[in-house]
């Protein structure tokens, strides 16, 4: 079983940065793969960025490369995401998940999920 708590959501200009954190009740942190999808409103969820168990490989959907950082501190049991020039259109829902190490090629391996953190891009 992976707990998984999200915090650092809010409401920010377009242009302005958030940073996301996931903290995971696991003791054995550093075995799971971490991700961060979201959920627009009418919207299916989406894959944001996913990293590996070492913090060596990550993912990034292709319309957030360069503008988003995910990262991970396995002494933390923490992964992060780093969301800077936010657009209104990143406004959703932002889920945390954990997984197996197959996660990174496969996201519906991904079976332990946060409760969501909201942001919200104004114009």
């Amino acid at each position: 079983q992976v707990q998984l708590v999200e915090s650092g959501g809010g409401l920010v200009q377009a242009g302005g940065s958030l940073r996301l954190s996931c903290t995971a009740s696991r003791r054995t942190f550093s075995s799971i793969a971490m991700g961060w999808f979201r959920q627009a409103p009418g919207k299916e969820r989406e894959v944001v960025a996913a990293i590996n168990l070492s913090g060596g490989n990550t993912y990034y959907a292709d319309s957030l490369k360069g503008r988003f950082t995910i990262s991970r501190d396995n002494a933390k049991n923490t992964v992060y995401l780093q969301m800077n020039s936010l657009k209104p259109e990143d406004t959703a829902v932002y889920y945390c998940a954990a997984g197996p190490r197959r996660s990174l090629s496969d996201f519906t391996a991904f079976g332990y999920w946060g409760q969501g953190t909201q942001v919200t891009v104004s114009s």
